[in-house]
């Protein structure tokens, strides 16, 4: 396992300098910036956002955006209790609305993940701290608690959703994936226990040896393999 360092250094050299890759490290905005403000926003805006990015989820993402003020406005800007009290047919007819992107599969998906809110409201208290008071150490048990609770919100659905809202963490792009591949730390699924437990082991230790947040070290490792020589809008993915 390499050093982080080495790894920077590596990212130095094929992006052209500390400025310009500073520039390609830098952070894209997000719904909050620190873990009290996770913990204070509420409900509604996790509910938007899981459904944001499992609307975006092999479908084209600037359409989701242009469609989005429909979703706020059919789903009672997504109110939690407004959306377990809906009917099933409910839920039909608005999925049959142009003014949003018709997909009853994935429409039904927002009750699913409301309840999964609300659920860890009555067991936990509060599903806003649970989020944010999750250990950045184990943040593949979170991806792993979204998957099996709540709806659509395997693979980097869930993880996606989670950068937006602001809650750190790494994502598993094509170049992450060819990191952890080609120095032979990880075989076999990328999403099997071992392989994740090994990459969230890696992670930890980057984390410890620099202070960086996991958003950033996953950036810096896409950077540093590959032919991705790219522009800064082209590494969100990882």
């Amino acid at each position: 396992m390499e050093k982080l360092a080495a790894i920077y250094q590596r990212a130095l050299e094929r992006k052209g300098g500390e400025e310009q890759l500073e520039l390609l490290l830098t952070p894209y905005q997000t719904l909050t910036n620190s873990t009290a403000e996770l913990a204070a926003l509420g409900h509604d805006r996790f509910l938007a956002e899981f459904t944001k990015k499992v609307f975006q989820s092999g479908f084209v993402w600037r359409v989701v955006e242009n469609k989005w003020p429909g979703f706020e406005e059919h789903f009672f800007d997504f109110n939690i209790e407004k959306i377990l009290m809906m009917s099933d047919e409910m839920l039909e007819t608005k999925a049959q609305d142009p003014k949003i992107i018709r997909n009853f599969n994935k429409v039904k998906t927002i009750k699913a993940n409301a309840h999964m809110i609300y659920d860890v409201n009555l067991e936990q208290g509060d599903f806003a701290k649970f989020i944010a008071n999750w250990p950045s150490e184990d943040i593949i048990g979170l991806w792993a608690f979204l998957k099996k609770h709540g709806q659509r919100l395997g693979g980097n659905t869930g993880p996606y959703a989670l950068r937006a809202l602001g809650k750190d963490t790494f994502l598993l792009g094509r170049d992450v994936e060819s990191y952890f591949r080609n120095y032979d730390l990880i075989s076999g699924g990328i999403n099997t226990k071992s392989s994740l437990n090994t990459i969230q082991a890696c992670f930890n230790d980057w984390q410890q040896q620099s202070g960086y947040s996991l958003m950033k070290i996953s950036r810096l490792i896409a950077l540093s393999i590959g032919d991705n020589y790219l522009h800064a809008e082209q590494v969100e993915s990882n």
